[in-house]
């Protein structure tokens, strides 16, 4: 009995964590548009990694600072 207890309490978190389509504190966080400075736009994986610098504080920038600002001092600008 308490191995299928177990199992229960497992298959539950496993539904729980698989649901990471959340919005974050700065957005959307919408790829599109942006370009690094060789006029390149930047892959999904630097992309994903740039927003996480900004998020986790890696990057040092204002308190009330966007995800466009933070970006921006990363060397990425919106292509018009």
């Amino acid at each position: 009995m308490p191995r299928f207890v177990v199992l229960i309490m497992l298959g539950l978190a496993g539904c729980a964590a698989s649901d990471t389509s959340q919005e974050t504190d700065f957005g959307s966080g919408e790829m599109s548009g942006w370009r690094q400075a060789s006029g390149k736009a930047p892959s999904r994986a630097e992309y994903a990694a740039m927003v996480a610098a900004c998020q986790d504080g890696s990057v040092q920038h204002g308190a009330a600072a966007s995800l466009d600002a933070c970006l921006a001092g990363l060397g990425l600008t919106r292509a018009p």
